[in-house]
């Protein structure tokens, strides 16, 4: 694969990250953007056991979701502080996905702030991400298509980027948003997956305290390095082409998907499978 590194910035004014990066849309790394919140000195994992150890976390895995199974089922659950402990013993690919804040947790809403970068926040959804050292998130683009402001405050992570008209050589997966699950971004089996050589992105390793601006319709791929701790603030899409996307994934495609997977279980799994090949391999 063919990737770029991601332009790094210290600061930002609102003005300057319009124009060069949202307009555009092309991600960025700002160093310093959370460095004045209690977030900054705060968010490790003995803060989260202290603050939230009695809070009940649903827990994902990398596995794909097989037959009937909803593909967005957690894997398991646990207490907020087992799972601290969890995540201090070793390796795990459990993780904490999209968990909104305010919804579980809203005492955490004093340690940060919405930054005046020129994005107008949706503050209902401040959502965090949680992973275990050699855990993954598969590559998948979000389906309300929403610039993200990716926020890492504890540990260390790599993350590949792509534009969206890449997905002809990413094996997408037909009505989802996501990537054939088994494929690790990071270390590709370009013998299996030839059309990835083709693909051109970026890739950065974030550090802690640094955020990532990930724009609209963007492909995202993690792999975490150590047991870390991220935010996610979100600005909804303005533009009408892309607000007539929003819904006709969520109205139809996501609806749709999860019929079949009903009605016909793993064989619709199977034949999305075998038709992303297909698909993907036309363009080669």
């Amino acid at each position: 694969m063919k990737l770029k590194e991601i332009d790094v910035v210290e600061e930002i004014t609102a003005e300057d990250f319009i124009k060069n990066y949202v307009k555009p849309n092309k991600p960025v790394v700002i160093k310093k953007l959370s460095h004045q919140w209690p977030a900054y000195q705060k968010w490790n994992l003995d803060y989260f056991a202290e603050e939230a150890g009695e809070v009940e976390v649903p827990l994902y895995n990398s596995e794909p979701a097989k037959g009937k199974e909803y593909s967005r089922k957690p894997a398991t659950k646990m207490k907020m502080k087992d799972y601290v402990q969890l995540l201090k013993s070793g390796p795990t690919d459990l993780r904490i996905f999209f968990f909104n804040i305010l919804q579980k947790c809203p005492q955490l809403t004093k340690d940060f702030s919405y930054p005046e970068i020129g994005l107008k926040f949706f503050k209902k959804l401040p959502v965090l991400f949680f992973g275990g050292e050699g855990s993954r998130v598969l590559l998948h683009y979000d389906i309300d298509l929403a610039n993200n402001v990716h926020f890492n405050f504890h540990g260390k992570k790599d993350i590949i980027l792509f534009p969206f008209e890449q997905r002809k050589y990413l094996y997408h997966v037909p009505y989802s948003i996501v990537s054939l699950e088994e494929i690790e971004f990071d270390k590709p089996d370009y013998k299996k997956y030839p059309a990835l050589k083709l693909a051109e992105g970026y890739r950065v390793t974030l550090q802690p305290g640094e955020t990532l601006f990930i724009p609209s319709m963007y492909w995202h791929y993690m792999r975490y390095l150590t047991p870390s701790i991220s935010m996610t603030l979100r600005a909804f899409p303005t533009s009408f082409s892309k607000c007539l996307k929003l819904l006709k994934n969520i109205v139809f495609m996501m609806n749709y998907d999860n019929l079949m997977r009903k009605l016909r279980g793993q064989k619709w799994v199977d034949y999305k499978n075998k038709l992303t090949f297909t698909n993907t391999h036309k363009n080669l």
